[in-house]
């Protein structure tokens, strides 16, 4: 099926740090039609596929029409976008006009479904600083979008399978359908219609029919012929919120009822392995409790505390992160907890042993108050915690980045108190140099690998800035050689302002696949944890929908991975997902196929494997493309099926 919009090549403009494509481009503006018939939607809205990793900014330019495979495991999620652009304006008041979106079907040849409302879910991306990176759920703009002359608006279309969805192919499809000014729309998607909006839709139209009694002939004609369309467009609507598009025909030509939409054919290929519910790599990040307290106005302890905490903390387990509230004090020391309950409440049972968490970070009570109750208290915590299966699971996260010799010294000594309690106990420290204060010869990257000397034993997991390597992948065994497994040493990796483009990073603007890279670069260096020192971390504002301000002196992005929902909508009070959070699920369930390739055939034919599909050779040698991507999970699946 042909949407009519002819190819035009993306403009040659790029975004920030390499970014994507198209920001700031203009093109002629779009014609205005005097919509008195209904038109089809293809006649009005060019619309197309983007792949996830790619930036699609306002101003990109039209594709072809094409329908979308996706392949997907058993408890992955992946994610396709749909953009759209006005061909011309039919609505007026600055609005080319009006387009309603709605799913139907994703029903497999062995009659098994994928819920709608729990599998599928479609999301606007808007504009942050004017780069595309909000996914802001279109319920809240009641499933109809907005789109203005020159535009192009993208659609982030994501489908989740649960671990128990059967094999298959599994197809359904995006209806979009243009919308006439005064038409009448339902707001739910899903698959079931809400009677009570169904009725209050008939009796506006009634109302509509009562008022035409005493009109001209001419004039009732036509009034009667525009609720005929409306009542027309109801039926659409109505049949495919209840799901039963998906037994008809994909020609839209074969139903009249239907001719007026742009139907989007979306198969999706759910494949008979599932990804693990604990991931394998554990990845903490940070979620700053101060800026919860200062734009949701809630006071530290209160119920209304714990309630945001937990919804942050429940929000976030679904992008398989483990994390962890911080409280930033001087000198770079920082509080760092993931339950904000006391170790013997019942709510922090459930935290630690939710198999979704890889790690738990346990606060080190003493960093607010040096006093004998809160080291009594640390001690009390501690004696629970330890008979519990989870305590494997938990560190302890005390100082970030020291730089001096008294810094080494505080964390020695918090350390030290820790272990004599628990001896077992894990310290995660992180740093990019070593002390500033112990010449090294020959130089600071000598005094960077030398750290785990220095801490030894009062740190076991020794976290290092990806920014320190460069392209230097040889130096990575530098630091493995200086640790000591055999003592349960570990080697975790971070990113943060550094490393800056092309390398991978999360930074606003960044391409799709650098995104992405962050965990292919993890996986191929062999590090066995990663950590990212905040997710929320915007500048303070003092309500929920205040406007969302990025933290001077830092790379636009960095620190800031969701936004609070009340900004886009005051309705929402689930936190909005930024599509680079979206491109670091990918990264992680990569990861997990790699881990599950290597576990069959061995890491070198896994290595191998990233190198003849192009997806990653290095930190700034990497795909680009996102065919590579498919390629590799493709490639991994068929392997694992062959060797059964």
């Amino acid at each position: 099926m042909q949407n009519g919009s002819e190819y035009c090549s993306p403009p040659p403009v790029e975004g920030i740090a390499g970014g994507g494509t198209g920001y700031g481009w203009l093109d002629a503006g779009s014609k205005r039609i005097d919509m008195t018939e209904q038109q089809s939607t293809s006649d009005l809205v060019h619309v197309w596929s983007m792949p996830s990793t790619a930036n699609v900014g306002q101003q990109e330019q039209p594709r072809p029409f094409e329908n979308i495979a996706i392949l997907v495991a058993r408890n992955e999620k992946e994610s396709v976008q749909i953009a759209l652009r006005p061909k011309m304006t039919w609505n007026g008041g600055g609005i080319a006009g009006y387009v309603q979106v709605h799913c139907a079907g994703f029903c497999s040849d062995a009659s098994h479904r994928l819920e709608i409302q729990k599998c599928i879910s479609i999301r606007q991306v808007m504009p942050m600083l004017g780069v595309p990176d909000a996914l802001v759920p279109i319920e809240s703009f009641n499933c109809k979008v907005a789109l203005r002359p020159g535009e192009t608006v993208s659609l982030w279309v994501s489908v989740y399978v649960p671990p128990s969805q059967p094999p298959g192919i599994y197809t359904g499809e995006i209806i979009i359908n243009a919308l006439r000014s005064d038409a009448i729309y339902l707001p739910s998607i899903g698959s079931t219609t809400d009677t009570e909006e169904i009725q209050n839709a008939l009796k506006d139209l009634t109302v509509k029919v009562d008022g035409l009694e005493d009109k001209p002939l001419p004039e009732m004609a036509e009034g009667l012929h525009a609720v005929k369309r409306e009542l027309e467009q109801l039926q659409e609507l109505f049949l495919a919120s209840n799901g039963q598009l998906g037994s008809r025909s994909m020609d839209v030509d074969d139903d009249a009822s239907l001719s007026y939409a742009v139907r989007v054919k979306l198969s999706v290929t759910v494949w008979d392995f599932v990804i693990p519910i604990t991931p394998s790599l554990p990845a903490v990040f940070g979620v700053s409790e101060t800026v919860i307290e200062d734009r949701f106005n809630v006071e530290h302890r209160s119920s209304a505390w714990y309630d945001a905490l937990d919804m942050h903390y429940q929000w976030l387990l679904k992008y398989r992160i483990s994390p962890y509230f911080c409280r930033w004090g001087d000198n770079m020391r920082v509080l760092t907890y993931t339950c904000p309950w006391p170790a013997d409440h019942p709510k922090a049972e459930e935290y630690y042993s939710d198999p979704r968490l890889s790690v738990y970070a346990v606060a080190y009570t003493p960093a607010l108050s040096n006093s004998f109750a809160a080291k009594e208290m640390l001690r009390k915590e501690l004696e629970v915690l330890r008979t519990k299966n989870h305590w494997k699971k938990a560190y302890f996260y005390l100082w970030d980045e020291p730089l001096n010799l008294e810094h080494y010294e505080m964390i020695r000594s918090m350390s030290e108190e820790i272990r004599c309690t628990a001896p077992d106990a894990r310290v995660l420290t992180t740093y990019y140099c070593g002390p500033n204060d112990i010449s090294y010869a020959p130089g600071n990257f000598e005094a960077f690998v030398k750290v785990p000397s220095v801490l030894r034993p009062h740190t076991q997991i020794f976290c290092t800035s990806e920014w320190v390597f460069g392209t230097r992948e040889d130096l990575v065994n530098d630091i493995i050689a200086e640790l000591q497994p055999e003592n349960h040493e570990e080697w975790w990796t971070y990113v943060c302002m550094g490393p800056t483009d092309p390398h991978p990073n999360w930074h606003l603007g960044m391409r799709g696949t650098q995104h992405r890279a962050v965990m292919w670069r993890v996986w191929k260096e062999g590090g066995t944890g990663f950590l990212y020192w905040g997710a929320n971390c915007y500048e303070k504002a003092l309500s929920p929908g205040a406007e969302v301000r990025f933290r001077r002196g830092l790379p636009p992005g960095d620190g800031v991975l969701f936004y609070p929902g009340q900004y886009f909508e005051p309705s929402l009070t689930e936190p909005v997902a930024s599509l680079r959070l979206e491109r670091l699920l990918n990264g992680l369930q990569d990861f997990e196929y790699l881990q599950l390739y290597a576990s069959r055939f061995g890491r070198p034919a896994a290595l191998a494997l990233i190198e003849k599909t192009g997806l990653y050779l290095g930190p700034d040698r990497y795909t680009a493309d996102h065919g590579a991507i498919d390629l590799m999970r493709a490639e991994i699946y068929h392997s694992l099926k062959a060797d059964i």
